[in-house]
């Protein structure tokens, strides 16, 4: 018996007898019988003889398929051998067909020639129609090896084809490891020895060409030569990339025995791939072919079949990654949770999508466009008369944004015995208490029999409406999708676990996709891979004789706001940022020459100054790139209210289409774009803002989409600690878990507590609840909540005030989540919650004077700059996360301010932050008292600034050369600084301009 052959012709072979069993050349007797799928349907081995080069055809199959299926159309054809003309003509009509429309279109939509309709492919059959189950039986489901393709280079041969009904449908390159060449190489086979031009790898000639060897597989939907942008189509293994080890078979074997089977491959045909058309913003459009990446059909078929085990009134958490397909998923999903049926009858009356993603609306409308009429199936609820209309209607899919949903379902009236799946884009920011608690009102069915309330007892029935609305509701399903999972949403959507020893629930999500799979793939870049710390060193002295005393902690914060937002740092800042993008960026052309950068600033008054200091600057340098800004609102800052319209010159709907379009390389960001900002050529990421836990997650990540051109990204951060921005990625790196359920028995903790102060009594909550929940006017309401005021300042001091009012906030927010999930509803809770959400804005903060009024008018910043420190990978941690549940605590006491005078403060703000110059103070010494004089006195620059204005930029420039010289001999260090360090020759510029500049307003 020979020995194994582990060459890539036995990878073949054992793939085509796992298949079809036969090796394909003829040369192994069938080992076994073909494996079949329900139906009979099973995969056959074709033969590379049969293969059309011309039309890119297995001809022999399709006639068989067309004999088997239609054979009066087939007589009518006339298209066998014995009539080549008609033949020609009908293989040519195929041919063009599937050229423009695609072969996804072509199979699932057939093709007319003169006034014949030909199907083909036989459309998967619903439960109980035998004759359709008979046809798609028919459908031939076909594997050749060795097909040589090229009309041009006749020896060339891919390794494998598929073919349907004589359509090819995927292309394959196998290697081998053991013969010393991997996936990588099979991918290099692709892009450099697989011609696009060649009619089989032409665009959406095939679904998808995909390159594997027995431990990896990678697809490509558009062979582009070099350009290929090949995916990996892996499992995955201990949450990265790869795929497990298989006990059973090779680690790849998934992809034929799983994937390819044709009961999958025929649902991917008709539910998952698709060409689409995608516009660009000089309003060309270009069609991009899609398929479905492993764990989009890992997830949905997941769902799938749950919902179809199981039946309405569950929850999932999808934790899927940023990058992860999340719009196709949700899209995906939502077209077929439309059509699953148990027991004869759909699962779903409708399927709600709840997102405040515009692309996401159009992504679901122009994925359900490839499979059904989308003007009766596709609905965007604006008010709530359209979202009645919609479900009076039976459309199927109904969208809605998170802002426009809670005020559209107000009004809408409960649908009887209706089922809904609700869909939830980023569960963390859609799903607070009261969305959920506005969605489950308009969809609740109504209470069953003898729950119903006294119906003259208004205010039990609307107390007993409002608790009853607020809970995830048994006749919806709920389906929440999210890249970082709080610990609410996990405690809402997530699958509990059984108890441990000590009794605690865990909750972890339904499916997840990990980042640091979604990285390891290079479905997403690694945004910490190239990050790096700018150390801001300043030092701060004092502008006033007296010393007076100021709250220590309060003024190192604001001292440090004073000097991050002083003019001249921003200018610093934005220099380097501006230089470091020249040089580092453009410079080696990232991403083709068409990288852009952000820049994340704290406030919007801090992203004017940024936007006016590139502005200047990049002027300055004559540099032909302009920068946006983003910010909402309209705001003045002394010189005159501003918009970003009014500073951009552009509608704000414009800025990102705009920022994608030279010479724009820069958008200054104050709260926008931040999360939900998909720009695949945003490459660097300037860091001005603090960030921590889901914001540094959501914020850093907008970088990291990926380009066929994209090999990595960078971040400059000008105020973030490492071990922080670790610590906030470590919690979404991997599978996040709760590690415990909330008692709800803290709420009545909570309550307990809140009680004790005696603001209010317990009558007095009820009669403000009758009143308000009987429409009752606010002359009724506020003097019951004046007189609980009056008890908060009267009976408590500063300390209990504090702890009062946190501990009313900490009750309300933790109710309104609680109450979502709980299985029983208490009265007391609900009437304490409403009380509670009317007097809190009533409280008033706990009295004290401004601690540190005047501190800014007391300093002045006598030097400031900043260091660069080494570029660094930071690594998140490797291991599942467990977050807490939501804490319960409400807030501790005031803190008693510690005083102390002004030189000691500065001195301690200098020592933690300040300057590390060595000699740095004699240089800006040396500067003013030297340089700054010579330069003054130069008669060709106070020429040019009494006649010829224009001219005193140049002059000073050459004045100030000229005063530097005398220190070759001086000072050498501070001359050879001046004359090869450009950054310190503008500083010294800078300093020496405004230096001049006021001793001539003040001799004026």
């Amino acid at each position: 018996m020979p020995p194994t052959d582990t060459t890539e012709r036995g990878l073949e072979s054992l793939i085509m007898i796992a298949m079809t069993g036969d090796d394909g050349l003829g040369n192994v007797t069938r080992a076994a019988e073909a494996p079949r799928n329900a139906g009979g349907i099973g995969w056959i081995a074709g033969s590379n003889r049969d293969y059309d080069r011309d039309h890119a055809l297995d001809v022999p199959q399709l006639l068989a398929f067309l004999q088997e299926t239609q054979p009066e159309t087939l007589a009518a054809l006339q298209i066998t051998s014995e009539y080549p003309v008609n033949r020609r003509n009908f293989l040519h009509r195929l041919n063009s067909e599937i050229a423009n429309r695609g072969v996804i279109d072509v199979l699932r939509k057939g093709i007319t020639h003169g006034p014949h309709s030909i199907t083909l492919f036989m459309a998967p059959a619903t439960e109980g129609n035998h004759r359709a189950a008979e046809l798609h039986a028919k459908n031939r489901f076909v594997m050749t090896r060795q097909v040589q393709y090229s009309n041009v280079e006749s020896r060339r041969a891919l390794d494998l084809v598929a073919f349907i009904n004589g359509l090819p449908v995927a292309t394959f390159e196998l290697k081998n490891s053991l013969t010393k060449q991997t996936v990588e190489d099979a991918v290099e086979q692709y892009r450099g020895d697989r011609d696009p031009a060649e009619k089989l790898f032409s665009f959406a000639r095939c679904m998808v060409h995909f390159a594997l060897d027995e431990s990896e597989v990678r697809m490509c939907t558009e062979l582009k030569g070099k350009a290929s942008w090949f995916l990996p189509f892996n499992k995955g293994h201990n949450d990265g990339a790869g795929n497990p080890p298989n006990p059973e078979g090779l680690k790849t074997d998934y992809l034929w025995k799983e994937v390819l089977a044709p009961a999958s491959l025929t649902n991917i045909i008709w539910n998952f791939a698709q060409v689409v058309k995608e516009s660009n913003p000089n309003g060309r459009s270009t069609k991009k072919q899609i398929f479905p990446r492993y764990h989009q059909l890992s997830v949905v078929k997941k769902a799938l079949n749950h919902v179809g085990e199981n039946g309405c009134g569950h929850r999932y958490l999808i934790q899927h990654s940023a990058g992860s397909g999340k719009s196709n998923s949700i899209a995906w999903l939502a077209h077929q949770l439309v059509g699953l049926q148990r027991e004869g009858r759909p699962v779903f009356d409708s399927v709600v999508v709840v997102t405040d993603r515009k692309v996401l609306d159009n992504q679901i409308q122009n994925t359900v466009k490839q499979f059904m009429q989308v003007r009766q199936t596709v609905g965007h609820a604006d008010t709530s008369a359209q979202l009645r209309q919609f479900i009076e209607e039976g459309r199927r899919i109904i969208i809605s944004t998170v802002q426009k949903f809670p005020h559209i379902v107000g009004e809408l009236d409960r649908e009887e015995g209706k089922t809904f799946a609700v869909i939830i884009d980023e569960a963390h920011s859609s799903q607070g208490g009261r969305v959920a608690a506005a969605m489950n009102e308009a969809l609740a069915e109504p209470a069953p029999d003898g729950e119903e309330p006294d119906p003259e007892d208004t205010v039990n029935a609307v107390l007993e409406q409002r608790m009853r609305s607020r809970r995830l509701l048994p006749n919806a399903s709920y389906f929440a999708f999210t890249a970082t999972p709080k610990n609410k949403t996990l405690e809402m959507f997530g699958a509990p676990e059984p108890p441990d020893a000590e009794g605690k629930v865990r909750h972890r999500p339904f499916h997840v996709y990990t980042m640091k799979q979604a990285i390891e793939e290079g479905f997403i870049l690694d945004v910490l891979r190239n990050y790096t710390p700018v150390k801001s060193f300043y030092k701060l002295v004092k502008a006033t004789e007296a010393d007076p005393e100021f709250d220590t902690q309060r003024a190192q914060a604001k001292l440090r706001r004073f000097v991050e937002s002083n003019d001249h740092a921003i200018r610093m800042k934005a220099e380097i940022m501006v230089d470091h993008f020249l040089d580092h960026v453009v410079a080696p052309g990232k991403i083709r020459s068409k990288a852009r950068a952000m820049v994340v600033c704290n406030g919007i008054e801090r992203a004017v100054q940024y936007y006016t200091q590139f502005r200047s600057y990049l002027e300055e340098i004559g540099s032909p790139w302009k920068a946006l800004v983003a910010f909402s609102g309209e705001h003045d800052f002394g010189s005159g209210p501003v918009t970003e319209s009014s500073l951009n010159g552009i509608p704000s709907s414009e800025i990102a289409d705009t920022f994608r379009e030279d010479p724009y390389r820069f958008l200054i960001c104050a709260d926008k774009f931040q999360t939900g900002y998909d720009e695949p050529l945003l490459h660097t990421m300037y860091v001005d803002k603090h960030l921590s836990g889901i914001k540094a997650v959501q914020t850093l990540s907008r970088l990291n989409r990926a380009h066929p051109a994209k090999y990595d990204v960078f971040v400059l951060d000008f105020i973030n600690d490492t071990d922080g921005i670790v610590e906030s990625f470590s919690d979404y790196y991997r599978t996040t878990i709760l590690s415990e359920e909330t008692d709800p028995n803290r709420l009545n903790d909570l309550k307990t507590g809140l009680d004790a102060f005696q603001v209010y009594s317990e009558e007095e909550i009820r009669e403000l609840v009758r009143v308000f929940l009987t429409g009752g006017q606010r002359d009724r309401l506020d003097p019951i909540l004046d007189v609980c005021v009056q008890a908060y300042r009267d009976t408590l001091n500063e300390d209990d005030q504090v702890k009062f009012k946190g501990d009313a906030k900490a009750f309300v927010r933790t109710y309104g989540f609680m109450s979502s999930i709980l299985p029983y509803c208490v009265r007391g809770w609900e009437e304490l919650s409403i009380f509670l959400n009317l007097l809190i804005p009533k409280l008033p903060a706990p009295a004290g004077p401004e601690p540190i009024y005047g501190l800014i008018e007391s300093i002045d910043m006598d030097s400031y700059r900043v260091e660069k420190k080494e570029t660094m990978r930071l690594l998140p941690t490797d291991e599942d996360a467990e977050v807490d549940p939501v804490p319960l605590e409400g807030g501790g006491g005031v803190r008693t301010p510690e005083y102390d005078r002004l030189s000691n403060i500065l001195n301690q703000f200098n020592d933690l932050f300040g300057t590390q110059f060595q000699d740095g103070d004699r240089v800006v010494r040396r500067i003013r008292d030297e340089i700054a004089p010579r330069v003054a006195q130069d008669r060709t620059y106070m020429n040019a600034r009494r006649n010829t204005p224009q001219n005193a930029h140049h002059a000073l420039d050459m004045a100030l050369n000229r005063a530097m010289q005398g220190l070759m001999t001086e000072d050498s260090q501070v001359y050879n600084q001046f004359v090869s360090n450009e950054r310190f020759k503008r500083f010294v510029a800078e300093m020496v301009r405004d230096i001049t500049d006021n001793e001539q307003r003040q001799a004026g």
